[in-house]
């Protein structure tokens, strides 16, 4: 089909200069890669995440002067950085060399043991923080998801 070669005729254009220069990184080249653009500590970014969590929960104290959305907002964070330091304490241990899918399947098991937790927690909140205030814990969630981002802004110091 003439129709169909020209519409696939642009994309191997741009395909043909990607593999042109695309070339594996040596051991050097992996090493001054590592260098310029170092890995973020998981416990770095946990401890951010409830330095976060702690921030927003003493806010929402000075703004609207209740306890009770003070604790709610510190149950929204914890609902985040629980699962992620519990995750994180999982992933420590390296992956081993000799079967490297290993590592992404590790990966996903905690994350959804991560998930799952995070569910649970919500899940219980009613019962565990009384009375509750929804709005003060999504925000407390949200500010800690938020410090994810942050990583990317670490990774250049």
């Amino acid at each position: 089909m003439p129709g169909q070669n020209d519409r696939n005729a642009a994309w191997d254009d741009g395909d043909a200069a990607l593999t042109e220069a695309w070339q594996p990184l040596s051991a050097q080249g992996a090493q001054a890669l590592r260098a310029v653009q170092p890995m973020v500590a998981p416990w770095r970014i946990v401890l951010a995440q409830g330095l976060a969590g702690c921030g927003t929960a003493m806010l929402a104290w000075a703004l609207t002067g209740q306890v009770a959305v003070m604790y709610s907002a510190l149950y929204g964070a914890a609902a985040v950085v629980l699962p992620a330091a519990i995750m994180a304490r999982g992933l420590v241990r390296p992956a081993p060399q000799s079967a490297p899918a290993l590592g992404a399947v590790r990966l996903m098991i905690w994350e959804a043991v991560k998930l799952m937790l995070a569910v649970a927690m919500l899940a219980l909140a009613p019962r565990i923080v009384a009375p509750l205030s929804w709005p003060a814990l999504l925000i407390g969630m949200v500010v800690c998801l938020k410090v994810y981002w942050l990583a990317l802004l670490w990774r250049g110091r």
